[in-house]
């Protein structure tokens, strides 16, 4: 009977690791395709008339890769001006991706979601600063994103309980709190930065299995932190020294190429290490 019973677990395991892996490939090719049509939508939108001069730079966009005079330099600088843009955009349909799946059940694609947004997030201002293509309309791309994701995050914490629920929008109101009422100045955030409440909350539901006793433990820390008067570094992570880009690279390959539990523990410690000792390792001084 052992025995039966171990080649049984280990069937299980097999078939759950195909599983996985079959989901993140479609996650990936979702990824791709989803940003691409909604890249498009939202240009379409912004060319309405109510739009103003962002609906004219489309238009003209448009022109520009329908000419037949079109360069391969005016292509070039379209992509360098909007590739920030697209990550950003990326970002914000992995926060609705991430809100769908929790509404309908799926608790671990939800949190691999959130995970993708954590590192679209700190992507996206890096590439706007290293191709000089910052905007306004970045700038508000990317608020967006961050709080589509940062409401996603929060509906990992949501039960039929009410109790629950008061939680959920408490965190919500925190992270509200956190981006639009506590200053910044140079080379330091007042507050926790929302990404790493996010990495951590959905680190900790993937490997507790969604504990949610475990998680309103964290969840009640994650704002106590973010609404905190304690100072944190910008953690310009694609800006500074190697082996913080290779820390980054770590993370895309976990995301993408390992098996849940240690690509969860990966980021646990990644956002662990920012809490714990913000100004020593991940200032971008340092």
């Amino acid at each position: 009977m052992s025995s039966k019973q171990t080649k049984r677990k280990d069937k299980l395991r097999s078939t759950e690791s195909i599983i996985l892996w079959k989901f993140k490939c479609k996650l990936l090719l979702a990824f791709c395709c989803v940003s691409y049509a909604v890249f498009f939508q939202m240009k379409s939108l912004l060319n309405s008339p109510g739009f103003g001069f962002t609906g004219n730079f489309f238009q003209c966009t448009n022109k520009l890769l329908l000419s037949d005079q079109a360069t391969g330099l005016e292509i070039k600088e379209f992509a360098r001006k909007n590739a920030a843009n697209a990550l950003s955009v990326a970002n914000m349909v992995m926060g609705m991706a991430s809100i769908l799946s929790s509404l309908n059940g799926h608790h671990h694609a939800a949190c691999w979601l959130v995970l993708i947004g954590y590192l679209l997030d700190l992507a996206d201002g890096a590439v706007a600063r290293r191709l000089n293509a910052c905007s306004a309309l970045g700038a508000t791309l990317d608020d967006f994103a961050d709080f589509t994701t940062f409401v996603a995050t929060s509906l990992l914490l949501s039960t039929p309980r009410p109790a629950d629920n008061i939680l959920c929008m408490c965190y919500v109101l925190s992270v509200f709190v956190r981006l639009c009422f506590f200053s910044c100045i140079p080379f330091m955030y007042r507050g926790l930065p929302c990404i790493y409440s996010s990495a951590i909350l959905a680190s900790a539901s993937l490997l507790s299995g969604g504990n949610m006793a475990m998680l309103r433990v964290i969840a009640v820390a994650m704002i106590l932190f973010m609404i905190s008067q304690t100072f944190y570094p910008h953690d310009r992570v694609l800006e500074s020294q190697t082996w913080k880009k290779a820390i980054y690279v770590g993370g895309v390959f976990m995301v993408f190429c390992s098996s849940f539990p240690p690509a969860c523990v990966y980021y646990l410690l990644w956002s662990m290490s920012y809490i714990l000792f913000p100004t020593s390792l991940w200032s971008s001084k340092v």
